[in-house]
């Protein structure tokens, strides 16, 4: 499981580092095909290929034309890239996705669970000030069992 956030860099030709921790699973659990992509362009969104597969297969399920699931597609597959991390845990970020996120330098690379989220980080930190975690939130899971 990918958990916890880690800042990185993004270097001259686009690509950041996996962090060791998160490069640590990669290797033991999946390889080095990534997809990388984003439903809103406002962030990237980094799939071990195995993953991103279970994602494909649900949306081949009845009914494929389902409006949510052609814009859940057809954005994921405008921002989307396969890619592979090289030796050094590199991965290039998609220059469409890069420019739209602000993929630049000051980025946050978070676990959530079984793929990664790349955010520019003052734009995730201004996101927490806009929508913080409340009582109601903390109600609704509690509901849930977390």
């Amino acid at each position: 499981m990918f958990r916890g956030n880690f800042p990185t860099k993004i270097d001259a030709q686009g690509r950041i580092k996996i962090p060791a921790a998160y490069r640590r699973i990669f290797e033991e659990k999946y390889d080095t095909e990534l997809y990388v992509t984003s439903t809103t362009g406002e962030f990237a969104l980094i799939y071990p290929l195995s993953e991103w597969e279970q994602i494909e297969s649900k949306l081949l399920e009845p009914p494929k034309m389902l409006p949510e699931k052609i814009k859940f597609q057809r954005n994921t597959s405008y921002y989307g890239q396969m890619v592979s991390m090289d030796k050094q845990g590199r991965v290039l970020i998609p220059p469409r996705l890069r420019e739209r996120a602000e993929i630049t330098n000051g980025v946050a690379v978070m676990g959530s669970l079984t793929y990664l989220q790349l955010w520019n980080r003052k734009r995730f930190e201004s996101l927490l000030e806009a929508d913080p975690y409340t009582k109601e939130d903390e109600i609704a899971l509690a509901e849930l069992g977390l």
